[in-house]
C-alpha cells in the first residue's frame, strides 16, 4: 500500500449495517446503479450552482454529463463496472465525510430503530446517504476516484470491500467529477452487459436531465413531459408517452397534467385508463404511480399517494421536496407523503367532475368501468364518503337511460321533498319491476334504481346527502303526500270489502307466521301485491346475508294487497264461492314468492316450477270445461 494511504477502521456494528443495506432494504439488486446515476446526477447539479457565482472552475467546457463503462469477465479477471461524473466531484476531506458518515455514531442508533422495527424514521435515515452502500450487493471491491472542481485541488481515491475498514489514498485524476470503480461479483456479472444497463437505466433514470451515456450510446431521454409546462405538451404527446408508458393502446379516458409549487413542490402528468381491467401487454402490472424526485424514479407503484378507491389512476409524480436516501423504498418523510397525496387527490377529483359536467358520455363509460370501485371505497373507507358521493351516477325513475348524479338529482326535488328515495332490485331489470314505484309513480316523485351487488352493502352506510336523507322505498314506515291525480276517496273498489276479507283471510292461514300482517295497500297501482320489512332493515341485511353466502331464514314479512288489482278482485271472488277450490293456495304461494323474489330473497326459485305447473295444470282444466259448456 502507499505510505501515504490512510486507513479508516468501520466501528464493530458497520458491517451488520452494510449487510442489512445489502439484502434488507432493498428488493431488486439493479437498484444500486440507479443510486449511482442519482448521486451523479446531485453532483451535476451541484456544480451547476456552484457555477452561478464562481468562474473558478476545473473544465469549465466539459459536458455536464454520466458515463457508464464496463468490461466482461475473463478467465483470469471479473467482469468490472464504472459509473463516472463530471459533477463537483470531492477533495480528501469530502470524501472522508461523505462516504465515511456511515461510520459515524448515527449508525448505532440506525440499527437500533432497525431492531425495534421503526425503519419509517425519517429523521435517522436521513443523517446520512447510505444510497451509495447498496454497491456491495453487487460489487467485491469498490473504488472511487474524485477530484474537486477547485482547481488546485488533487484528485483522492476511497477504496473498500466492505468490510470492517476504507483506506483513502492519493489518486491520478486530470478532469473534474467522480469515477466508481465495481469489480463485480460472479453472480453479478450481468451488469456488464450494455443492453441491461440501458434496460436500467430507462426504467429508474430515463428523465434525469443530465445525459447517460452507456457504452457510448446515450441511454436516458432527458425530456419529462411532466415536468414541462401543461400547455406546452400536445395531446398527442400525451398520448405518447401513456402508450410507452402502459403498451395500452387505447387513448386513456382522462388526462391530468398539472404542476404546483404551494404548498408543496409538485409535477404530475396522470391518467385514467379507458379500460379497469389491464390488458395482457400492459407493462403496468400493480396500482400505484410512479414516484420520482428530481427526475429520478424513488418508487415504482407508489399507493401511499391516492386512496385504494382512486387506485386505477395510473402516471407520474415528481416533487424536488422529496430527499434521495434510502428511505426512497419506502418514502420516509409521513408529512410531506401527506401533502402530495392531498395535493394529487384533489386534483384529481377536480378533474373528474369537470369530466362529469362537460362530457357526460366519456363520464358514462367510466363509470360502467369503476362505478364499482368508487362504492368499494365507500365500504372500506367510510371516512370518504363526502368525496365519493358526487363522483357517483346512477339510473332513475326520470332518467331511464342516461346517468344522473345526486346533485342533479336533488336539483330536481320539490321544495317540499326532504329525502332522496331508492329502490333495490337484482338488476336495473329488477329494480323498473318493483312495485314499490307505483306510488312514486303516480306522484311524479323520482326514485333512483341501485341494482348493483353493493349498493345493497351500501344502503345502511348512506345516512344523507346535502342534508337529503336516503329513503328505502320498501320501508314499511315511510309517508307520502295524497296522490293528487287519483284521491283515494274516488277510487271505486273492484272487490267487494266481504270478499277481500275472506281472500286476506285465506292468505293468513296459507302463509302463516312467514307473515306479520297481510293488509290492504293504500298505494298499489299496477301489482297486486307487495312485501314490506316491518323494521325497515331486515331486508337489506338479508340480501347482504346471501350476497355473502350465509344461509338464513327469510324473515316474517308484512304482505300488502291491492284490492283493486284484477287478479285480487277474481281470486277473492274465488275465496267467497269457492273456499275449497285447490287453486286459492297455489295462487297465493305463488304471490308471495313471486314479491320475495322481486325483493331478491326467494331462497330457491327452482321451488316455485311445481306449483307453477300445477296452475297451469288447473287453468287448463278451467279452460277445457269451459269449452265443453259452450259446445
Amino acid at each position: 500500500m502507499d505510505k501515504t494511504a490512510e486507513s479508516y477502521g468501520f466501528k464493530a456494528e458497520i458491517k451488520q449495517l452494510l449487510h442489512i443495506l445489502a439484502h434488507s432494504l432493498y428488493k431488486d439488486r439493479d437498484i444500486f446503479l440507479r443510486e449511482l446515476i442519482s448521486n451523479a446526477s446531485d453532483a451535476l447539479t451541484r456544480l451547476q450552482f456552484e457555477a452561478l457565482t464562481n468562474n473558478d472552475i476545473l473544465d469549465p467546457e466539459a459536458e455536464a454529463a454520466i458515463y457508464i463503462d464496463f468490461e466482461e469477465a475473463k478467465e483470469d479477471k471479473p467482469a468490472t463496472l464504472v459509473v463516472r461524473d463530471t459533477g463537483i466531484g470531492m477533495t480528501q476531506d469530502e470524501i472522508v465525510r461523505n462516504l465515511g458518515t456511515i461510520a459515524q455514531s448515527g449508525a448505532r442508533e440506525f440499527l437500533a430503530n432497525l431492531s425495534q422495527n421503526n425503519i419509517d424514521s425519517g429523521d435517522v435515515i436521513g443523517q446520512f446517504g447510505v444510497g451509495f452502500y447498496s454497491v456491495f450487493m453487487v460489487a467485491e471491491q469498490v473504488r472511487v476516484i474524485s477530484r474537486s472542481y477547485q482547481p488546485n485541488a488533487e484528485a483522492v481515491a476511497w477504496q473498500s470491500d466492505g468490510g470492517d475498514a476504507f483506506t483513502v489514498l492519493p489518486a491520478d485524476k486530470a478532469d473534474r467529477g467522480t469515477e466508481i470503480h465495481l469489480t463485480l461479483k460472479a453472480d453479478a456479472a450481468e451488469f456488464a452487459n450494455a443492453y441491461r444497463l440501458k434496460q436500467i437505466v430507462k426504467k429508474y433514470s430515463d428523465y434525469v436531465r443530465f445525459p447517460i451515456y452507456v457504452a457510448g450510446d446515450q441511454a436516458n431521454r432527458r425530456e419529462s413531459l411532466w415536468r414541462k409546462q401543461p400547455a406546452e405538451v400536445s395531446a398527442d404527446e400525451h398520448k405518447d408517452f401513456y402508450r410507452q408508458m402502459t403498451m395500452d393502446f387505447e387513448d386513456p379516458l382522462l388526462t391530468i397534467h398539472f404542476a404546483s409549487d404551494s404548498p408543496v413542490n409538485l409535477r404530475a402528468l396522470l391518467f385514467v385508463p379507458r379500460r379497469r381491467e389491464r390488458g395482457v401487454l400492459s407493462i403496468r402490472k400493480e396500482p400505484g404511480l410512479m414516484l420520482y424526485s428530481h427526475n429520478v424514479l424513488i418508487q415504482e407503484y407508489c399507493t401511499d399517494l391516492l386512496p385504494s378507491w382512486l387506485s386505477f389512476v395510473d402516471g407520474v409524480v415528481d416533487s424536488e421536496d422529496l430527499p434521495l436516501n434510502v428511505s426512497r423504498e419506502t418514502v420516509q418523510n409521513n408529512r410531506l407523503m401527506a401533502q402530495l397525496g392531498k395535493s394529487v387527490k384533489a386534483r384529481v377529483l377536480r378533474e373528474l367532475k369537470k369530466l362529469g359536467e362537460n362530457h357526460p358520455e366519456e363520464y358514462a363509460q367510466f363509470i360502467e368501468e369503476y362505478g364499482p370501485v368508487l362504492k368499494e371505497g365507500i365500504a372500506t373507507d367510510p371516512s370518504s364518503v363526502e368525496e365519493i358521493l358526487p363522483l357517483l351516477r346512477y339510473h332513475s325513475t326520470h332518467s331511464e337511460e342516461a346517468w344522473t348524479s345526486l346533485d342533479q338529482y336533488v336539483e330536481r326535488m320539490s321544495a317540499d321533498q326532504d329525502q332522496i328515495y331508492y329502490v333495490i332490485g337484482d338488476s336495473l331489470a329488477s329494480a323498473r319491476r318493483s312495485p314499490h314505484l307505483d306510488p312514486f309513480k303516480a306522484r311524479n316523485l323520482e326514485v333512483l334504481y341501485w341494482s348493483e351487488p353493493l349498493d345493497v352493502f351500501l344502503a345502511p352506510m348512506l345516512p344523507e346527502y346535502r342534508d337529503k336523507h336516503f329513503r328505502n322505498v320498501a320501508d314499511a314506515g315511510l309517508e307520502l303526500p295524497a296522490d293528487e291525480a287519483a284521491p283515494e276517496a274516488a277510487l271505486e273498489p273492484l272487490t267487494p270489502e266481504a270478499d277481500f276479507n275472506r281472500f286476506v283471510g285465506r292468505c293468513v292461514t296459507t302463509l302463516g307466521d312467514r307473515v306479520t300482517e297481510v293488509r290492504p295497500s293504500r298505494v298499489l297501482k299496477d301489482s297486486p301485491v307487495r312485501l314490506l320489512s316491518p323494521d325497515g332493515q331486515s331486508v337489506e341485511m338479508q340480501r347482504i346475508y346471501r350476497m355473502m353466502g350465509r344461509e338464513v331464514d327469510v324473515p316474517p314479512q308484512i304482505l300488502e294487497v291491492n284490492r283493486n288489482h284484477p287478479l285480487i278482485a277474481g281470486l277473492s271472488s274465488l275465496a267467497t264461492k269457492q273456499p275449497d277450490s285447490p287453486l286459492l293456495p297455489l295462487a297465493i304461494e305463488q304471490l308471495y314468492a313471486g314479491a320475495l323474489m322481486q325483493e331478491g330473497l326467494l331462497p330457491n326459485p327452482s321451488d316455485m316450477m311445481p306449483r307453477i305447473l300445477e296452475l297451469l295444470s288447473i287453468a287448463t282444466e278451467a279452460v277445457e270445461r269451459s269449452a265443453d259448456s259452450v259446445e
